[in-house]
């Protein structure tokens, strides 16, 4: 996720500051090797491979009742839409754009695909704990949905946590990965507590998990806080994004093409979740 400015329509064209997140053009196919296509478009409980963590607790299903919205970064369909994600909408204090393209690494692996591969993973492991999951995307080849559309599938679910899952576009120089919280800009004031909670739980079954370091470009231990989110600005239920590695520096990007590595990022977060919830 990179900052900046207003977006530039145009058909395959990299958007600036994203609204969600940043960086150059998405839309690409994925790179051959250790990859997996983005699970079927239209799975609701997740189709990709690999089974879920063993979870903890009274039969197995430490978070039944337990509401879990999860937001996988932009869509397959934006690039080829400019004017329709251009469309400015309001974010809780000021307008950005509808939604932006993401970004890819240099091999071509996009952002879209690898957020909806992830948020597929991640729902099948929830599932199994007991946690009724929704996405806020039905595919990877639609447009959309808009960032404030994104935070109100949250808030009508009355999600009991929350999280945009995406992968940054910075410099090729940086790595790591952060966790990024919001700042109260009016309605979101009472979700920001539990917010930082969340992101911390989250952030430290990632860091665990994963082994990934701490983004050396960006925030304090892997923390960032924003006010220019409309995913985080627009929401009333504990919410944080996550960039899970940056995308345009090659040792992050060999982990995010890598389908069994993908896994283990999807079951580093469920546990996060899971110490957040249980």
């Amino acid at each position: 996720m990179q900052r900046g400015g207003p977006a530039v329509a145009g058909l395959a064209l990299c958007l600036g500051a994203l609204a969600a997140c940043g960086g150059s053009s998405g839309g690409k196919a994925s790179p051959a090797g250790d990859t997996a296509e983005p699970p079927t478009a239209g799975a609701t409980k997740g189709t990709s491979a690999g089974g879920p963590a063993s979870p903890k607790g009274s039969g197995g299903r430490p978070l039944a009742g337990k509401v879990v919205v999860i937001d996988p970064g932009h869509n397959g369909g934006n690039a080829s839409h400019p004017r329709e994600i251009a469309k400015q909408v309001y974010v809780g204090n000021g307008t950005k754009e509808c939604d932006t393209t993401g970004t890819d690494t240099v091999s071509g692996y996009s952002e879209h695909a690898f957020t909806w591969d992830v948020s597929n993973r991640l729902a099948k492991i929830l599932r199994a704990e007991g946690a009724k999951v929704t996405l806020t995307r039905k595919n990877d080849t639609s447009v959309g949905p808009c960032v404030n559309q994104r935070a109100a599938i949250g808030n009508e679910a009355h999600a009991d946590a929350a999280i945009s899952i995406h992968g940054d576009g910075a410099a090729a120089s940086g790595h790591g990965f952060h966790i990024i919280e919001p700042l109260a800009v009016g309605k979101n004031a009472k979700i920001v507590a539990p917010s930082a909670e969340l992101g911390t739980a989250l952030r430290d079954a990632y860091h665990s998990g994963t082994g990934i370091a701490y983004s050396t470009y960006l925030g304090k231990k892997a923390i960032d806080k924003r006010s220019d989110l409309g995913g985080l600005n627009m929401s009333t239920v504990p919410k944080v994004f996550i960039e899970c590695g940056n995308m345009r520096n090659k040792g992050d990007a060999a982990k995010m093409t890598s389908a069994s590595f993908r896994q283990r990022m999807a079951e580093s977060l469920a546990k996060g979740f899971e110490n957040y919830l249980s």
